[in-house]
């Protein structure tokens, strides 16, 4: 079974953000399940040689975050997606044309289907694949966060801009869920949300991140009360950190050392002195385990929060709202949810004065285990057949 799994951007090996953890972690099991996979998309900027691969048609090379980008380059964007009437993020794959897409699918040979990874790929090149039967993965609700984005945002421009995207993308979501064969969510929510509730139209992909972390033998050495990591630029992320620097910091004595890790506008180091922000960290795994809780701060979005998933896997203590626990099936004890300000800001005291951490594994295999068989189903009932089963 040969298939194309057709995504914004194609793994090099160094994912940057919980949505490349997501994909090493479904084309990982799809190669457990038996499956040929060509992954067709582009490489981060700078980053080409790292994601040429055997497997792998890269059509150029990309930095998708809007943040990034110069406001020519924004300008560029948004005369496209406005022209083509499409989506902002789709306007972003426009780099290569439908008959460099065309061309790239010739050179796979016979291909038996298309995957679409998300909705920034398919949103530009799925007429291309009119005549494969394919899956869909949705990542997130795209349309829900996009308007939960525009009822966040700060001035007329945002608003506008996030309005257009939710109604664009509510559309390209109903028309990608009704081509596919099957559809495959990050959380049992959005099987609702998407209405592909039916076990033989969609399943729930039980996620994996860096791999599982045993007890140590010793004490964690710590420099931080509690570290965060994220990708900020992405509007539902900051929702959850503006929350939490607004609403639970002021609880929270002056002693109490936070740090947050990833990209993060200047402007927040200067309004909230008593964080440390520091930037891109060169191991995110080990920047965590430096605090000695986890914050799990999610106010907004939908799918999974990768960050939660990493924070099992590595059994390190952590204070976690509701919506950071959503596509989760299992909390660990060393695990506390509150979504209350207040009671927040105690829990995280609580669990800094006495970390407590937990060996991962166990989360980590149940979640893998969950994964594969997902994995199958969705082959199965997609008619697509397998090479042999998953390991």
């Amino acid at each position: 079974m040969h298939l194309v799994f057709a995504t914004s951007i194609v793994p090099d090996g160094t994912p940057k953000s919980g949505y490349e953890i997501a994909n090493a972690a479904i084309l990982d099991a799809l190669a457990r399940a038996g499956c040929r996979i060509s992954v067709m998309g582009f490489a981060w900027q700078g980053r080409a040689d790292h994601a040429t691969t055997e497997e792998s048609l890269v059509l150029g090379e990309l930095d998708p975050r809007t943040e990034a980008a110069s406001g020519l380059t924004k300008l560029g964007w948004l005369v496209k997606a406005i022209m083509r009437g499409m989506t902002f993020s789709s306007a972003k794959m426009l780099l290569a044309s439908p008959g460099d897409i065309r061309a790239a699918l010739d050179k796979l040979g016979t291909v038996d289907g298309v995957i679409f990874n998300s909705v920034q790929f398919a949103g530009a090149f799925r007429q291309i694949f009119a005549e494969l039967p394919s899956i869909y993965v949705a990542h997130n609700v795209e349309h829900l966060s996009a308007q939960q984005s525009a009822a966040a945002a700060q001035g007329f421009v945002g608003g506008f801009m996030f309005r257009r995207e939710a109604r664009l993308l509510k559309t390209l979501e109903a028309e990608l869920c009704a081509q596919a064969r099957f559809v495959f969510t990050l959380s049992e929510d959005d099987r609702q949300l998407l209405g592909v509730s039916g076990d033989k139209r969609s399943a729930v992909l039980p996620l994996v991140a860096h791999g599982p972390a045993g007890v140590s033998a010793g004490p964690r050495k710590t420099r931080y009360d509690a570290a965060l990591i994220g990708t900020w630029s992405w509007a539902p992320n900051r929702i959850g950190l503006d929350w939490f620097l607004k609403e639970v910091v002021p609880h929270l004595p002056e002693s109490f050392r936070i740090a947050v890790a990833g990209d993060a506008p200047a402007d927040l180091a200067q309004r909230h002195k008593r964080v440390s922000f520091v930037g891109r960290v060169p191991d995110a795994v080990e920047f965590v385990r430096s605090g000695k809780v986890v914050p799990l701060i999610s106010r907004a979005g939908t799918g999974v929060q990768l960050k939660t998933i990493e924070t099992f896997e590595l059994g390190l203590p952590s204070v976690a709202t509701q919506s950071a626990l959503r596509g989760i099936s299992y909390k660990p004890q060393n695990c506390i949810v509150a979504d209350d300000p207040r009671t927040f800001a105690e829990a995280l005291l609580r669990a800094a004065r006495d970390p407590v951490d937990l060996d991962g594994r166990k989360f980590y295999e149940a979640q893998r285990k969950a994964l594969d068989t997902a994995i199958l189903h969705g082959l199965d009932e997609a008619g697509f057949s397998r090479r042999d089963a998953a390991a």
